[in-house]
């Protein structure tokens, strides 16, 4: 290593990642933690030299193993500088490391701006959450990635592209959901709007008032959400809309983390020796938590996120928006009448706005997202594979799509008949990166269907 350029000197050996949910961990041979565009190159120099490769990480939240690599892994959580600050016209430029809860709190605030949508994590790198497709709720929302003007990217050749809806615009619909395999997301410029609070409206009602009553709400509310909890016929749903009302919250750690954490976890963690017990601990956990109607005013970031909990399985997909009563009542049939399967609450259901981004599971279509948990209460697995096996049938019965970030079993024959624009998106992706050094498992599974001799043929051409 005595020629090499400094930056591979701090190329960290035994490291190992692993997500937020501890389901998913690799030992890459080497780490890197680049604080500028030229380290960045000199590393993609150095797996080529090394016929390694190259995977960049965030900050973990994707429960599968997207980000997971033997070879060479970067992470950006170095590369997180603002570049610029457009107040005007509400647009931010940064670094693609900076997460979202950098510019939420510490950023945006400044120049009195904010996000228009997220997710319910901020614990996200911008890079992570343009190239998976995370997604907030609305009508009129569109994934994160909609939001993305402009962004730079390094290719495997150490060219820098510059991407936008006017230059490159190809590779720019490629790149925004691309998964981390057509090169290194260096800078993204996002539209953003005045800061705003959220007024959200929480109440209850059954599934069956809710999916009657759909369409209504979606129409009349910015952001709209509901959880709908097993072993009940009941749901809890989340209206929220821009206003100018101050904050008004009620916050309490004894009912919000001693009773709705610490103590759920130790009674999922016994259910795992009693199933018997979850359809109790679900409907104490409905009826204590949401009997009453309730609302709260916050800062807009803060009313996005949602608590997740503790360390869990999740399996998402979206669908048709039409599809969404079929859904529902199809699971919730499913759990009636296969007492001897115990699941977990909540499923949460979430709307998007279609786009035209290739390998957006919204791609020409306004979809619902379902969101499914498998807590693992103090590391403890449950069983789910009856409850996954079953969501996920009922998904391809009705051609859903899995969320990138999230574990699935999908292979790229199946992809080619969801995603209209599979075959470009794997065309540029080749074009950008032909020796496939953004390549990994995960990307090889479901986007190249690779066998294990394929995989060894490749690697001998890096």
């Amino acid at each position: 290593m005595a020629g090499d350029a400094p930056v591979v000197m701090t190329g960290q050996t035994g490291r190992t990642f692993t997500n937020w949910a501890k389901t998913f961990s690799c030992e890459p041979e080497l780490f890197f933690e680049p604080t500028t565009t030229e380290e960045i190159r000199q590393i993609l120099d150095k797996a080529k030299r090394d016929s390694k490769h190259v995977k960049v990480c965030g900050f973990g939240h994707s429960p599968s193993d997207i980000a997971c690599t033997t070879d060479y892994m970067i992470s950006l959580a170095k590369f997180k500088q603002v570049l610029e600050v457009d107040k005007e016209n509400c647009v931010v430029t940064v670094q693609s490391g900076i997460l979202l809860k950098e510019l939420n709190e510490e950023v945006l605030p400044k120049y009195n701006m904010a996000l228009s949508n997220q997710g319910a994590v901020s614990e996200i790198s911008a890079a992570g959450v343009i190239s998976t497709g995370t997604h907030g709720t609305g009508k009129t929302f569109g994934i994160f990635a909609t939001k993305v003007l402009e962004m730079t990217m390094m290719t495997a050749s150490g060219e820098v592209l510059r991407l936008s809806r006017e230059e490159n615009k190809e590779v720019f619909l490629t790149a925004l959901v691309g998964l981390g395999s057509l090169g290194i997301i260096l800078t993204v410029k996002i539209q953003c709007e005045p800061a705003f609070n959220l007024h959200q409206v929480q109440f209850s009602c059954s599934l069956d008032k809710i999916l009657s009553n759909l369409d209504k709400h979606l129409d009349e509310n910015e952001h709209f959400k509901f959880m709908w909890y097993p072993y009940t016929d009941g749901v809890v749903a989340f209206l929220s809309n821009r206003t100018k009302k101050p904050v008004q919250t009620n916050p309490s750690w004894f009912w919000d983390y001693f009773v709705g954490y610490y103590v759920l976890e130790f009674l999922l963690w016994m259910s795992t020796f009693c199933p018997a017990l979850l359809p109790c601990i679900n409907k104490f956990y409905y009826k204590l938590y949401y009997a009453v109607p309730s609302e709260q005013v916050d800062r807009s970031d803060k009313v996005f996120n949602f608590e997740c909990l503790f360390k869990q399985y999740v399996t998402e997909w979206s669908f048709p928006r039409s599809e969404t009563a079929n859904v529902l009542l199809t699971l919730q049939e499913w759990v009636k009448s296969h007492p001897e399967h115990k699941v977990h609450f909540p499923v949460e259901v979430r709307f998007v706005q279609s786009d035209d981004i290739y390998l957006s599971p919204c791609y020409q279509q306004d979809n619902c997202y379902i969101n499914i948990i498998s807590y693992r209460p103090y590391g403890k697995d449950a069983p789910k594979d009856a409850w996954w096996d079953m969501y996920e049938s009922v998904m391809h019965k009705v051609g859903g799509k899995p969320h990138w970030a999230k574990a699935h079993k999908v292979t790229p024959d199946q992809f080619q008949k969801l995603y209209p624009m599979f075959s470009k998106f794997c065309t540029v992706r080749k074009q950008l990166d032909p020796q496939g050094m953004f390549l990994n498992p995960y990307l090889e599974r479901h986007i190249l269907g690779m066998t294990p001799q394929m995989k060894f043929d490749m690697k001998s051409h890096l």
